[in-house]
């Protein structure tokens, strides 16, 4: 089975063929469980995020490297063809190529003052976690005035995004570790970008170590908690096609455990919550939670935003930049705050086509820097990268060049929406 970004993901094989037995028998596995807790959010020197992983777009293309050359080279920029527009009150558009010593891009940016009565951010996805549309399919029901895709996803397998979604407060999906790194935005008070880990616990059982909600992909000793948020029951999808003997499964209905098996349940409806264990995440569920047991499930994160969206990269903190990629040249989508002013800026590059080369990620942190961020996120890129937003015409349609020639299917994404007081 393949990840995101097309490779083969599995365990260590010795380690798999002893947790698979003793699964199987329900014994305990001395020095092989891991920690229930999650590890800590990662961090570089000074309480600064750790560099990011590179990955720069869910479906895997790589892309040609940039020209290395001074910055100083490429602050010198020429900026053509540009235009802009009020969309809203609130909200403004603008796009413009800008050529430097590398070539040219075409930029389209979006910023928002979410003080102006009747305009807000919102969390855009279909229906279940684990689906995929386009973009303006995705957001038509809210009639938005804007919006961009948002997070990377396993785009060929289960289409769940790879980290951490929040609609209206309520936690959608989210692993406990890893692919946390997020943009938030709270009920009240200024966007932010930080890690954003989610937990989910049985209080009366520390031990037990889920993993992750609605996730994508269970890791190895790991637990997963599915809701009906995640659509029908996942099966082996998303436990790296480990065989059956690997791999148990819990129903809790009502608070109480109603089925403890080794087979696992796949595209039939989600009817209270299923947890699912590998190797020895599959031990402690079978010695740890037989049939009968009274269990409560607690969902929930550090703070808790209004809306959160993960991506790979942060890119600029307390208005510093904060990755040193230079490399991959992509098409690009990147989400940030102005703290100065508490505007959100969402931008887009095109990229994979002759007249826009795409822009690495130290070149998105820069810019991004240059139009007023302080805090910014990389999200998606490739041909996942989108930008929609409601034309003078008064029609709303995609404002960008998607590089796969038309709106590529992705998980989520984020929305602006316009209802006058």
């Amino acid at each position: 089975m393949t990840g995101p970004l097309g490779s083969i993901r599995s365990g260590p094989r010795t380690t798999r063929a002893a947790v698979a037995a003793v699964a199987v028998l329900g014994l305990a596995v001395p020095g092989l469980l891991p920690p229930a807790s999650a590890a800590a959010p990662s961090t570089g020197t000074g309480g600064r995020p750790a560099p990011s992983p590179s990955v720069h777009s869910s479906d895997g293309v790589v892309g040609p490297l940039a020209e290395p050359m001074p910055a100083a080279r490429l602050s010198r920029v020429v900026i053509t063809r540009e235009k802009s527009y009020r969309v809203s009150p609130g909200l403004t558009f603008r796009q413009w190529d800008q050529r430097d010593a590398r070539g040219t891009i075409r930029a389209y940016l979006l910023r928002a003052n979410l003080d102006k009565p009747g305009l807000s951010l919102q969390y855009a996805a279909p229906p279940t976690v684990a689906a995929r549309d386009e973009l303006s399919d995705m957001v038509a029901p809210d009639k938005p005035v804007a919006g961009i895709n948002g997070d990377f996803f396993d785009i060929g397998d289960t289409g769940a995004p790879l980290g951490v979604g929040i609609d209206a407060a309520e936690i959608l999906h989210g692993p406990s570790q890893g692919w946390v790194r997020s943009f938030m935005l709270p009920a009240k008070g200024q966007a932010t970008v930080a890690e954003l880990p989610v937990q989910a616990t049985v209080p009366t059982m520390p031990d037990l170590g889920i993993t992750g909600v609605n996730s994508w992909r269970i890791p190895v000793h790991g637990i997963g908690l599915y809701t009906k948020q995640w659509g029908t029951a996942p099966g082996y999808s998303v436990t790296d096609g480990a065989r059956p003997q690997y791999v148990r499964q819990v129903v809790v209905q009502g608070g109480v455990v109603v089925s403890n098996t080794i087979p696992v349940s796949s595209g039939t409806p989600i009817d209270g919550r299923i947890l699912i264990g590998r190797g020895t995440g599959a031990v402690r569920l079978n010695q740890m939670l037989p049939v009968g047991t009274q269990v409560r499930l607690r969902i929930d994160t550090a703070t808790r935003p209004q809306v959160a969206i993960s991506g790979s990269a942060i890119l600029l903190h307390d208005g510093r930049i904060a990755t040193d990629d230079d490399g991959e040249l992509h098409p690009r989508t990147a989400v940030g705050v102005d703290t100065d002013t508490g505007r959100i800026l969402m931008l887009v590059i095109d990229g994979r086509q002759d007249f826009s080369r795409g822009y690495t990620l130290l070149e998105l942190a820069r810019l991004m820097k240059k139009l007023g961020a302080e805090e910014a996120l990389n999200l998606d890129g490739g041909g996942s990268s989108t930008m929609i937003t409601k034309r003078p015409s008064g029609r709303t349609r995609v404002a960008n060049s998607p590089s796969d020639g038309h709106e590529r299917q992705v998980a989520n994404g984020l929305e602006l929406v316009y209802k006058a007081p």
